[in-house]
């Protein structure tokens, strides 16, 4: 199989790359890889260092809405996962240019790599697939339109499109930007932990290997025009969380600073992956903890990788 996989370069999608071409992922043994992607936030060819020899990968440095380059890149590919997003309107813009050229080149499969962001905030229980979509920043509205494009080519044209929306992630190759590298960076450079208003925001948290494990499944066994949720393994406040990133460091709630939240953001998030259990099989392996406690050691083992991206 021949993928051509787009924001290959950021955190998920390097590692979804990594996978592919370490055999890891179920149905996508042997199978050669074209990267394309920008290299803006979040993206960095270090990411895929590990692989960068591999001769079943091919890099093409672009943008998804420049339609001349996805066209010529999309030759001869089989599927395409896009995890590429680059703002509000460029995701809606960069995902019809995708979905156009997946068109006339009758490809197997369109993977559209989503989040569950777009449901906005639910204050009990989890969000089912077919929830109404009510994204509160300009992010996850630019995330839900490309969410609906995507589905409105298979539902038009019979573009056999699956799209998957995950909680938030963690592991190695994450942005220092986000939460859980922000929290452990800082640390680690000796600051304090910065965490955000009173810490209450609640997420559901998903390690980056077992997302990847759910695009891999969808994109083989998924249904044309369904949504699969892949969720975490736990639930957290952000101050629940920080106390267990500063008990793996043995510090106390001294080395926290607690920062204004100017955002707009929603209070809590959570989705209901039984669909993806249910259909395909999918089950989260890695254990929080556990896995918590290796992404700390990444960070700690490959500080020339963040600290540049720290500015």
């Amino acid at each position: 199989m021949n993928l051509l996989i787009t924001g290959g370069a950021g955190f998920i999608g390097s590692h979804f790359v990594r996978a592919v071409l370490a055999d890891r992922l179920p149905g996508l043994e042997g199978a050669s890889v074209t990267v394309l992607d920008k290299l803006a936030y979040g993206g960095s060819l270090a990411a895929l260092g590990l692989v960068a020899e591999s001769k079943r990968l091919d890099f093409v440095p672009a943008d998804a809405v420049d339609a001349p380059v996805v066209e010529a890149a999309l030759r001869g590919h089989d599927a395409v996962v896009h995890f590429a997003s680059a703002g509000a309107a460029s995701d809606v813009a960069g995902v019809q240019v995708l979905l156009e050229a997946a068109r006339r080149h009758d490809v197997a499969r369109f993977l559209h790599v989503s989040t569950g962001d777009v449901y906005g905030s639910i204050d009990t229980g989890a969000w089912a697939e077919r929830a109404p979509l009510a994204p509160t920043t300009p992010e996850a509205a630019g995330k839900a339109g490309a969410d609906l494009m995507a589905l409105a080519y298979h539902r038009t044209h019979g573009l056999p499109v699956v799209v998957t929306r995950c909680s938030d992630n963690y592991g190695p190759y994450q942005h220092p930007g986000r939460t859980v590298p922000r929290l452990v960076t800082s640390l680690l450079d000796g600051r304090a932990a910065a965490l955000s208003g009173d810490g209450g925001r609640v997420r559901d948290w998903l390690h980056v290997d077992d997302h990847c494990h759910g695009i891999a499944l969808a994109l083989t066994a998924g249904r044309p025009g369904e949504i699969y949720h892949i969720a975490g393994s736990v639930e957290l406040a952000e101050r629940d969380l920080t106390e267990l990133i500063l008990a793996e460091f043995g510090l106390g709630w001294e080395h926290v600073a607690t920062v204004p939240d100017g955002r707009t953001t929603d209070h809590r998030r959570a989705l209901d992956d039984d669909k993806i259990r249910r259909e395909l099989g999918w089950r989260p392996h890695v254990e929080f903890t556990a896995g918590l406690a290796a992404t700390i050691d990444w960070y700690r083992a490959n500080p020339t990788w963040w600290r540049p991206l720290l500015s």
